[in-house]
């Protein structure tokens, strides 16, 4: 029995070798892909989210939106306590009105003594009038053009300031500056609020495409080059979506990483900012903020395995 067992012995192991010679190990089947350069990103927008202030000191009497709100550009988001500037363009309508007269006035006088002037001037001529008389209109003509220019940068002065007075009493309404989404209010109707001292009252997403902004090694900076087409990926939570992207920008200064977890790797790595745009539109569900990895260039496969025979 033991010769039979032995001669089974042999051939099982001589059949497992043929067979492990007919299929490669795993490592050669799968293709290998090589990219130009790996890095983690961020989605984002340009220039960021807006961050809103309150633009002078007073208290909110009206707060138009909440978080979520689309909003269009002008659009109202707050309102402050009008009172103070509307006293203010009041008195400035009143001095520029009262300016206004002023120089009404002059004219009114101008133009008598111009015409007194230019008859004493003429009947001087004539023999019909002394010329003292006329000298003296003519003087009383000059002093009164300079009195009509001081009372013309008079009305300028007095128009700047009424103007001055409804740009404050504009800055007592808070708009959207662009077209955005509410992402976070801290306004409320009621409370006092201080440019000094006060933090944001509205965070804003603009409603512009977005980008990624990833963290290059400054090891692959110059393998990944302007245009160069990528592959953003969602990073984490077991995802495998991914979009078509290519390089918009590269940056010039290497600074720490901002995205690594670890503080030790954070403060070691040295990395330069590198933006990318979306080829496509991605989906609604692809938010800003959201972490990504970047693939820089095309997979290059690995050539097909060769089976044994």
């Amino acid at each position: 029995m033991k010769p039979l067992r032995l001669a089974a012995l042999v051939a099982a192991l001589l059949l497992a070798a043929g067979c492990s010679h007919d299929s490669p190990p795993p490592a050669a089947t799968s293709a290998t892909a090589a990219y130009a350069a790996v890095a983690r990103g961020r989605v984002d927008v340009e220039g960021g989210l807006l961050v809103l202030g309150t633009p002078r000191d007073g208290t909110l009497t009206g707060v138009a939106v909440h978080e979520g709100d689309r909003v269009s550009k002008g659009q109202v988001l707050a309102t402050l306590d009008p009172a103070p500037a509307r006293l203010q363009l009041q008195a400035a309508e009143a001095e520029l009105a009262q300016a206004r007269a002023q120089r009404q006035l002059l004219d009114g006088k101008l133009a008598a003594v111009r015409v007194q002037a230019q008859r004493l001037t003429a009947a001087a001529k004539a023999g019909a009038g002394d010329g003292q008389s006329a000298d003296a209109a003519t003087a009383s003509v000059n002093e009164l053009v300079a009195r009509r220019a001081a009372a013309d940068a008079a009305v300028a002065m007095a128009t700047q300031k009424r103007d001055e007075a409804r740009y404050e009493l504009g800055l007592r309404t808070l708009r959207a500056p662009v077209d955005a989404r509410v992402v976070h209010v801290t306004a409320q109707a009621g409370a006092s609020v201080s440019t000094a001292a006060g933090g944001p009252l509205f965070t804003l997403l603009p409603l512009t495409p977005p980008i990624v902004r990833a963290e290059l090694s400054e090891s692959f900076v110059d393998a990944v080059k302007l245009g160069m087409p990528a592959t953003v990926a969602a990073d984490g939570g077991g995802s495998t979506r991914s979009w078509p992207a290519h390089v918009l920008r590269i940056g010039s200064v290497v600074g720490p990483s901002t995205l690594e977890d670890d503080p030790q790797l954070r403060a070691n790595a040295r990395t330069v900012a590198c933006v990318l745009a979306f080829d496509t539109p991605p989906p609604t569900d692809v938010r800003v903020g959201q972490r990504v990895l970047v693939r820089f260039g095309a997979p290059a496969a690995s050539a097909a395995p060769t089976k044994g025979r």
